[in-house]
């Protein structure tokens, strides 16, 4: 498979990975496992082609014949070519980080590298991000595309969570905790429900309820439009 000189679709690079599965030449892995029944495991990758003058050899970051620079990123352990975005490797994530490392902490227990405002302010869950993305079924950990954080601490693609967003999806499709600061909408919630009394029929109805944000179980007044969590304020809730 032919290298352009800027490489393909994912990377910037200036030579293919020979792939140890299948011993053929591929821009990248990416573009092997979308042509393959199988996946390219970047790890055992020994080999590269030079995109200039085909020079097979082993796989490093300057063409041996050459003299080409293959790219300007290279890891030698992920074996990633790509164009400078300040990479850096992280040894207990196991793989390549887009940097720079300074702006970035690796916490032990989600066993992944986050941005350092969330230091202490955000919930852990253990291995979080060897998860699959609970939207589009797709690996979070060694995913291109950035995962968002929610206040539960699970994950999306930040893609697939701005595509939530944008559903009127405001709930972890996990837990079904509130994955926005929902404030302003249970407000106008509260004018929406002072506005549109219940039938008399219905003024002395009760029903048990379970918060989906705050997880307790209350007993409240039905109404058709919400029922409010007497303990947080949550409409965010559930008949129990």
């Amino acid at each position: 498979m032919a290298a352009t000189a800027a490489g393909c679709q994912h990377y910037v690079r200036k030579c293919l990975l020979k792939a140890p599965c299948c011993e053929k030449f591929y821009v990248c892995r990416l573009c092997h496992d979308d042509e393959e029944n199988h996946k390219l495991d970047r790890f055992q990758v020994r080999e590269v082609k030079c995109a200039v003058c085909d020079a097979v050899q082993q796989a490093q970051q300057a063409c041996r014949r050459c003299g080409v620079t293959f790219s300007e990123y290279y890891c030698d352990i992920c074996h990633l070519y790509d164009k400078n975005k300040k990479q850096f490797h992280c040894q207990p994530c196991g793989i390549c980080r887009i940097g720079p490392r300074e702006k970035f902490f690796h916490c032990e227990k989600c066993n992944l590298c986050l941005a350092n405002d969330l230091l202490g302010k955000h919930k852990c869950l253990e291995n979080v991000s060897r998860q699959d993305c609970p939207v589009c079924m797709e690996d979070i950990h060694t995913s291109r595309i950035g995962a968002h954080v929610m206040p539960c601490g699970h994950l999306l693609h930040k893609t697939c969570f701005e595509l939530m967003c944008r559903n009127g999806e405001y709930r972890c499709p996990l837990c079904m905790r509130s994955a926005l600061n929902m404030e302003e909408y249970w407000e106008e919630r509260d004018v929406e429900i002072a506005q549109s009394p219940m039938p008399p029929e219905f003024n002395s109805r009760k029903v048990k309820i379970l918060c989906n944000d705050c997880q307790n179980r209350c007993t409240v007044d039905f109404h058709i439009l919400g029922m409010k969590c007497s303990s947080c304020g949550s409409y965010n809730t559930s008949q129990d």
